[in-house]
């Protein structure tokens, strides 16, 4: 078994940033069904203003919320662009499914 990409949201904008919260990255459910993320699934989160990296679970949340929980909201900001990405194992390259957003994190199409 290889670790393959399976897919990710690209170039989502940070809407909060709750350092008082447990953890893990809230997502708008709408783009973690699009992407195919589930629920406390293991995710990247790449974030292209600072080039923080974490990984965490993803929770979801309302349309167009993307939230940095916990620790790793003293690395990233309100308004940061951000790469999420999650990965699988498998025998053989899935076609990832790549998430594109506008800057209020609607759905404009797969790359």
């Amino acid at each position: 078994m290889k670790c393959f990409l399976k897919s990710k949201i690209h170039r989502a904008r940070v809407t909060q940033a709750d350092l008082n919260y447990i953890g893990s990255i809230s997502i708008d459910s709408f783009l973690m069904d699009k992407a195919g993320i589930e629920e406390n699934e293991k995710v990247l989160v790449c974030n292209i203003n600072n080039g923080e990296r974490i990984e965490t679970y993803a929770v979801k949340a309302g349309k167009g919320v993307i939230c940095l929980n916990g620790p790793s909201a003293r690395k990233f900001s309100v308004d940061d662009l951000i790469i999420i990405i999650a990965f699988e194992y498998s025998e053989k390259a899935p076609e990832p499914k790549i998430v594109l957003v506008d800057k209020n994190n609607n759905f404009v199409e797969f790359l």
